[in-house]
């Protein structure tokens, strides 16, 4: 009985928690589907009276969506490429080649998490203006091919996991450092690959900062900038705001569950066991 309580409390608390966190994506559904007229009614009304679905097609066809979409996907998986492709590199070098100075840059590579992004930010503007850069998606992707600290980092730990003898056993088989990465270790990391897939699809598909310093065309506008036309200055469309909102969102949740298994692993396995 004692430990039928404990478990008990233990779901109770985690389905508060849940329901507290979920409420904002609630209200943004039930948002979506209002008439404006009663958006801000007290007490809200949970559960809109008449649905009105029409607010999802306003949405979407009332500004080129489409554009925004593709430039947005485009970036994303471009970038997210980059990203594994170098930051595997990296922690590989990091986590399996001995070489001097390898404690010591590691470190220096993580202390780059430390330096806020703003810092920098007027440095890269300037050459990315004297590259001719500007309003192009250059600046949004080449800097993914440069890898990233945490991904280093996430990466590096699952790679130590890996038993070295295996990287010795390929080398008498007549594989170089390049193919021990390419064909042992990369397959073998596919739980910390797609966590770290999931982290930078994040990132870049709901980036806002940065599409709003270097993009200065509507044709090339991403969807976090397309959900600001929706904001006025006398005033906001918050139904068509929350459904545009929403089906941005819609990507993200699909990409969660489907590979939610790997990315739950890779967290715990280069958390835990590095």
């Amino acid at each position: 009985m004692r430990q039928l309580a404990g478990t008990l409390m233990i779901h109770l608390v985690l389905i508060t928690g849940s329901i507290i966190f979920l409420l904002p994506f609630f209200w943004m559904l039930s948002t979506s589907l209002k008439d404006p007229g009663v958006v801000f009614l007290f007490p809200p009304q949970w559960i809109p009276n008449p649905v009105v679905l029409q607010n999802y097609v306003t949405a979407l066809t009332i500004l080129p969506f489409g554009i925004f979409y593709r430039n947005t996907a485009f970036i994303t998986i471009v970038a997210l490429i980059g990203q594994l492709l170098s930051s595997s590199i990296v922690a590989y070098s990091f986590a399996r080649l001995r070489w001097r100075g390898r404690d010591s840059l590691f470190v220096l590579v993580l202390a780059t998490m430390m330096l806020p992004h703003q810092v920098t930010l007027v440095p890269q503007f300037i050459l990315y203006k004297y590259l001719g850069w500007l309003d192009t998606f250059f600046p949004l992707i080449v800097p993914a091919f440069f890898g990233a600290p945490f991904f280093v980092f996430l990466l590096r730990q699952f790679f130590m996991t890996i038993p070295i003898e295996m990287d010795d056993a390929a080398r008498i088989d007549g594989c170089g450092n390049f193919a021990i990465y390419w064909r042992l270790a990369l397959p073998l990391s596919k739980p910390a690959l797609a966590a770290v897939a999931i982290f930078s699809f994040q990132f870049h598909w709901n980036d806002f900062f940065e599409p709003l310093i270097y993009l200065q065309s509507n044709d090339h506008y991403t969807v976090s900038l397309a959900l600001r036309f929706f904001q006025g200055s006398y005033g906001t469309l918050w139904n068509l705001l929350m459904a545009a909102s929403n089906v941005a969102m819609l990507p993200l949740i699909i990409l969660f569950f489907v590979a939610q298994r790997y990315f739950i692993q890779g967290v715990v396995f280069t958390g835990v066991k590095g």
